[in-house]
């Protein structure tokens, strides 16, 4: 990707003037096409089931009317404009000065925006449009004792809208209609499965396979960037054409962090369409001798085809300016690699995740385990699944360890406080008796978790600082590797197969047993922001990108990582440990209750740039970067700097009408306590003159705030 001339950078502040052109998202209801009436003598015949389809054509027509209602369509047509007004420039578009595109009415398109899930009970209700004159919100609304009102609000618009969405339903499967108003194809495609087809409007919904029933998560990333990706020239096609086939041989790329050079090979490669296998030697030293061996030298970049050393940037275009670069692509697609070539990194290759020290306490945990009974018991008028006793334990640790009972039950103690096990309801660490406990992974809720490792580890769990300095490692070696130079691209379907995300969740098994509480603020917030993204793409590569709001409340809400004996979602992460455990909006809980262990975890108050920092694998989200303890601070505001100066925040001059990202609306309540607030805020991250200007029209003039709609789109 080439990066912008400084003289094409615009300013986020953009006079324009109002009788431009703008695209509107313009919300209707979609009907579906009726067949011609029948012949009046065929009425004769079924004069009662004619009379049946139309009354449930009304029903469902009454149902339409009834969602366009709740819309409020008819209070906001005044705002209409600048809530769907489009910022980023489509394919063919002609933008002026302002950076928003001219669109004639032919190209205006129906959309309909969605509405966010967090986690928890979405009111998209609550999410009235604010004015600087209008609307004020307190930091902390619960403290100041309308946090009830706010609550009952909020459930009764999440009633109101789940049974307009039930009826709907209803009276569509009643009709023989899919959720997307096409007809359903048959019996065999069934509610769960016309859920996860990707499917378009006008697009049949195919018939479910009798032989097949897996669906894969990564087939969606791969036609979203089919769909995405721009006309090629007939050069590039041709290219396309050639890579098409399936290679015999292997592209060998040698690199190291921090390598512009290697950046342009990786550039100049993915041009040519050419599938290659990036070996570090930074993440897997043991190659650097080999590399040294066979090509006489240890600088990088070299590009190898099979055997055959090709060398750097240089080489590839000499060779490309020659003529010979097609007969070099020939060869490593006809031929396969001798035992010469260099091999692509193997499992497990130079990864410290399964090295250590051994743990006593673990091999005693295990063994404790195979020896004592497990099963299913009942406590306190409730059944809980694979559990013991405590007295049995204490039975086997004074046999064991030739201990007295007060002994072992210490001994029992300590292995609970190592988070080998723990009370089925949280009730004491470890007593004698007939309390109930449970192994770790035995724990229904912890053992759903994707990080969860198999049985018992035997290795001494090592600190959450060694396990937070090579994860920021592999994730730098993973932005280099497989995003784009700017970080909003991420290359998912390569991510997927690659020997450095297999060493990322062999990393992330390690945090089964880690100690969270020592952490220093630093610490922890650069490692949580880090895990945050590393978990997300997790979550895309196993669940899919989420289609909808559903999707993002399962892929928010129930991925989840066991760190530190207790599980944690993307939206605890976010929610409940980096905003100190605020809220999420639309939510009547917060995410950690008083005698939640995990609060403890949390951080004692918001960090507010840490929203410019999260990245769920969304367009309108900020760029993937990598967090260090050391400059964390400093790294936070250059993420807040580069979000709201490219596209984040726009504003027009000439109308005094302020753009700024939904991020701004949805944790409005961490950058101020209403709407001047919050754009005060965000003006210490813009350019120095937009800044001035901004204040200015916040000190004098009514502002009007217009959000941008949010592109939920996989960044892919």
């Amino acid at each position: 990707m080439e990066k912008e001339s400084c003289d094409e950078k615009k300013s986020t502040l953009h006079p324009v003037s109002h009788k431009e052109d703008v695209s509107v998202n313009v919300e209707c209801p979609v009907t579906s096409v009726k067949e011609d009436a029948p012949d009046i003598q065929a009425l004769d015949l079924g004069k009662e089931k004619e009379l049946d389809d139309v009354h449930v054509a009304e029903e469902e027509e009454d149902a339409v009317a009834a969602r366009v209602e709740q819309d409020d369509i008819s209070e906001q047509k005044g705002d209409i404009l600048g809530q769907n007004i489009s910022i980023h420039l489509e394919e063919g578009d002609v933008a002026d000065h302002s950076g928003v595109p001219n669109k004639s009415p032919e190209d205006v398109v129906d959309e309909e925006e969605e509405e966010p899930v967090f986690d928890g009970t979405e009111v998209p209700g609550m999410e009235g449009k604010r004015s600087l004159s209008s609307r004020s919100s307190d930091n902390d609304s619960e403290t100041q004792g309308f946090a009830w009102p706010d609550k009952a609000v909020a459930l009764s618009h999440y009633v109101k809208q789940k049974s307009i969405g039930a009826m709907s339903t209803v009276l569509r499967r009643l009709s023989a209609k899919s959720d997307d108003g096409l007809d359903v194809a048959g019996d065999d495609v069934t509610k769960g499965d016309t859920d996860l087809l990707p499917v378009s409007v006008g697009q049949k919904v195919p018939q479910k396979s009798p032989e097949r029933s897996g669906w894969n998560p990564l087939s969606l990333i791969g036609i979203s960037q089919d769909v995405g990706r721009d006309n090629k020239s007939e050069q590039e096609d041709s290219v396309e054409d050639l890579t098409k086939r399936s290679m015999k041989g292997r592209i060998i790329l040698y690199t190291r962090l921090g390598c512009q050079d290697c950046t342009e090979a990786r550039r100049y490669l993915r041009t040519k369409r050419l599938k290659y296998v990036e070996i570090n030697i930074d993440v897997y030293p043991s190659r650097k001798p080999e590399l040294e061996k066979i090509a006489g030298s240890s600088s990088v970049p070299k590009v190898f085809f099979n055997e055959i050393l090709i060398g750097g940037l240089n080489e590839l275009k000499k060779l490309e300016d020659s003529g010979e670069l097609g007969e070099k692509i020939e060869y490593v697609f006809s031929e396969e690699p001798s035992y010469e070539a260099p091999l692509p990194p193997l499992s497990g290759e130079d990864d410290q995740s399964s090295g250590g020290a051994i743990d006593e306490l673990a091999l005693i945990a295990r063994k404790m385990k195979g020896s004592i009974s497990i099963k299913d018991r009942f406590y306190k008028m409730r059944r809980y699944t694979d559990c013991f006793q405590g007295k049995d334990a204490v039975d086997f640790l004074s046999e064991d360890q030739s201990l007295e009972r007060e002994q072992a039950v210490e001994f029992g103690r300590k292995l609970a406080d190592k988070l080998f096990f723990r009370h089925v309801a949280h009730e004491n660490i470890f007593e004698d008796g007939n309390h109930l406990y449970r192994f770790l992974d035995d724990d229904p809720a912890i053992s759903r978790c994707h990080n969860i490792p198999r049985g018992i580890t035997e290795v001494k769990p090592k600190s959450i600082t060694d396990i937070s300095s090579r994860l920021r490692f592999l994730l730098s070696a993973i932005l280099e590797a497989y995003t784009s130079e700017d970080g909003k691209r991420v290359d998912y379907m390569s991510i997927h197969g690659s020997e450095e995300f297999a060493r990322f969740l062999r990393i992330a098994e390690e945090l089964q047993r880690v100690d969270l509480h020592k952490m220093p603020r630093e610490e922890k917030l650069s490692f949580f922001i880090n895990l945050y993204n590393m978990m997300g793409i997790h979550a895309i590569l196993v669940l899919g990108p989420p289609s909808g709001a559903l999707d993002r409340r399962k892929f928010l809400g129930e991925f989840k990582y066991v760190i530190g004996g207790s599980g944690y979602s993307l939206s605890a992460i976010y929610n409940g440990v980096l905003r100190g455990n605020q809220r999420p909006p639309y939510n009547l809980t917060k995410p950690f209750g008083m005698k939640d262990k995990r609060l403890k975890v949390a951080l004692p108050y918001v960090e507010p740039l840490v929203h410019f920092a999260l990245v769920s694998g969304t367009q309108s989200g900020p760029a993937l970067r990598c967090y260090s303890p050391v400059n964390v601070d400093k790294e936070l505001v250059e993420a807040a700097c580069s979000f709201l100066r490219n596209g984040g925040l726009y504003v027009d001059l000439i109308i005094n009408v302020a753009y700024p990202s939904k991020i701004l609306k949805w944790y409005s309540v961490d950058f101020g306590r209403n709407e001047v607030e919050v754009l005060k805020h965000a003006v210490n991250y813009l350019e120095p003159a937009d800044s001035q200007a901004l204040l200015d029209l916040l000190s004098n003039t009514q502002l009007k705030v217009i959000y941008q709609p949010y592109d939920w789109g996989l960044n892919n």
